[in-house]
């Protein structure tokens, strides 16, 4: 799975994006709302860990995911 972080302009907030292997867009969400979005794709109990890795990570840069 990645992470991409995707920088928001003017009115429009911070995204995030999660894709698959094939890079399939699994999830897409605010950075400030992750909750209802990691729940529904079942990674609700990674939530935590995947925001650590997403404040950390600079806008447009892709990183693999090892969960």
């Amino acid at each position: 799975m990645y992470i991409i972080k995707v920088k928001g302009v003017a009115k429009i907030p911070d995204y995030v994006q999660l894709r698959d292997e094939q890079f399939t867009l699994l999830a897409y969400f605010r950075v400030d709302r992750p909750e209802k979005s990691l729940d529904k794709i079942g990674l609700g109990e990674h939530a935590e860990h995947i925001m650590k890795l997403v404040q950390e990570l600079p806008f447009g840069q892709i990183l693999k995911l090892e969960l």
